[in-house]
């Protein structure tokens, strides 16, 4: 239970073309009144994998006296779901999460008070093209293990592939030539892939495990936009590329990724290109969630950037 004052509630939002009313959940925690900091907006990834894995920047609420906005976005955790809407790509998209944030951040009225945003995986993709249209109020940028192109995550994820063992890439190859990817040998290759390259802590964080719940429990946005794995691509998403439009980003923006990230640097690489005030920080013995393998470093980085003007 958090020490801290902490606020829940639902935000009605009118979803366009959903057919019925939705809403967002979120929670408050920190004292946005009193706080001489900015609020940190938590964008998480997915999309689908719900608040609950980014608990660990609550660190930053404790050390640094940052107030941080949690929430589930449309389609998971306790914000509306709509199964109905599997592959419907003209309604999962950037526009939608877009519309969502921003009647989130205009109930909390946050505009005039100013607030930062750090996105991850998925979410660091949606903070980079919400930031390229340079809305009111928002002062810094972090960017945490999200790909700046599609396309090449998918050939950075190639390489990652060729490396491990050649019948752990015997059983993917074949999961992706059938399209089979309950298989026991699927399973175990797969497995194997997401402990060297999404998250390295043994056993996983309980609330890790709890993003790919979240994930089980209503894939309906992530098999549309990404498609059924981390590694097999093929959902909406798969010829996205933001770069042109990150070279809008206008605040100073925290790049962050590690090492063994399944987001490569091939991907990343992109957002440094294009963002013209910018920082990159690779976590040399971290994947994909380093705010949990590297959790000390990263909170001193993520906090002495944003409280530092």
């Amino acid at each position: 239970m958090s020490a801290y004052p902490t606020v829940e509630g639902q935000v009605p939002f009118e979803a366009p073309n959903s057919g019925r009313p939705c809403s967002t959940w979120y929670k408050v925690v920190g004292d946005l009144e009193q706080s001489t900091n900015y609020p940190l907006i938590a964008l998480h990834g997915g999309p689908g994998a719900g608040h609950e894995y980014l608990a660990s920047l609550m660190d930053l609420v404790e050390q640094y006296s940052i107030p941080i906005l949690f929430y589930d976005q449309i389609g998971c955790g306790r914000s509306t779901h709509l199964r109905d809407k599997m592959g419907d790509a003209d309604f999962w998209t950037f526009d939608l999460f877009i519309a969502e944030l921003d009647n989130l951040i205009d109930h909390l009225h946050l505009r005039s008070r100013g607030f930062c945003i750090l996105g991850q995986s998925w979410g660091g993709m949606l903070a980079g093209m919400y930031a390229a249209r340079r809305p009111e109020g928002l002062r810094k940028l972090v960017i945490a293990g999200s790909p700046a192109s599609f396309p090449l995550f998918v050939e950075g994820g190639k390489r990652l592939r060729a490396a491990l063992p050649s019948d752990i890439q015997k059983a993917l190859e074949e999961g992706d030539r059938t399209g089979n990817f309950d298989t026991p040998e699927y399973e175990r290759a797969s497995a194997i892939f997401y402990a060297q390259h999404v998250c390295r802590v043994s056993p996983l964080p309980g609330p890790v495990q709890q993003a790919f719940a979240n994930l089980k429990d209503d894939h309906t946005a992530y098999n549309t936009m990404q498609g059924p794995s981390e590694i097999v691509v093929d959902g909406s998403l798969k010829d996205w590329d933001g770069s042109e439009q990150a070279k809008n980003i206008n605040v100073s923006t925290l790049l962050l990724n590690g090492r063994y990230d399944e987001v490569s640097e091939l991907c990343v690489e992109p957002w440094f290109r294009s963002i013209p005030r910018i920082k990159w920080v690779v976590f040399e013995n971290s994947s994909h969630m380093a705010h949990w393998e590297e959790r000390e470093r990263y909170m001193q980085l993520v906090g002495r950037f944003l409280t530092s003007y």
